[in-house]
């Protein structure tokens, strides 16, 4: 499969989102992009803070761009996150606690980076032995 050609207009729209990054302190700007099954594409970016706790990843922008406008994870088709780094850089923990609850296990997650280099997987894979909602009740 050539991940870049199967997903080629997510991949390149969390890259045009990447550009949106403000990443002072790190440098390191990153993109999201989650595509609804509606086809409408909605982005992220990690935004930072001198407070560092208050910075916000571009998968929990994207992902709450999207709830934020009515829609959940039923609604959801697939999700990409990008980085202008040398590695593949995928969620932090942070990240895969929100994907977990706002995503539909099996939904495919694009995760590449400048060098061409990618890979697709699934919350579930990313967070196997997941605390949720679900788990309180």
């Amino acid at each position: 499969m050539d991940i870049f050609k199967e997903y080629k207009d997510i991949i390149d729209m969390a890259f045009k989102a990447m550009g949106n990054a403000y990443a002072p302190y790190s440098n390191y700007h990153v993109g999201a992009c989650v595509k609804t099954k509606d086809g409408k594409y909605h982005i992220g970016a990690n935004i930072e803070n001198a407070s560092y706790g208050l910075t916000n990843c571009a998968e929990r922008s994207a992902l709450f761009n999207v709830f934020s406008q009515g829609y959940r994870k039923d609604d959801i088709e697939s999700m990409a996150l990008v980085t202008g780094g040398n590695t593949l850089g995928t969620p932090c923990g942070a990240c895969r606690q929100v994907m977990i609850e706002l995503l539909k296990r099996d939904t495919p997650i694009v995760v590449a980076n400048k060098n061409n280099q990618a890979m697709v997987t699934t919350i579930e894979e990313l967070l196997p032995y997941s605390f949720t909602n679900d788990d309180l009740k």
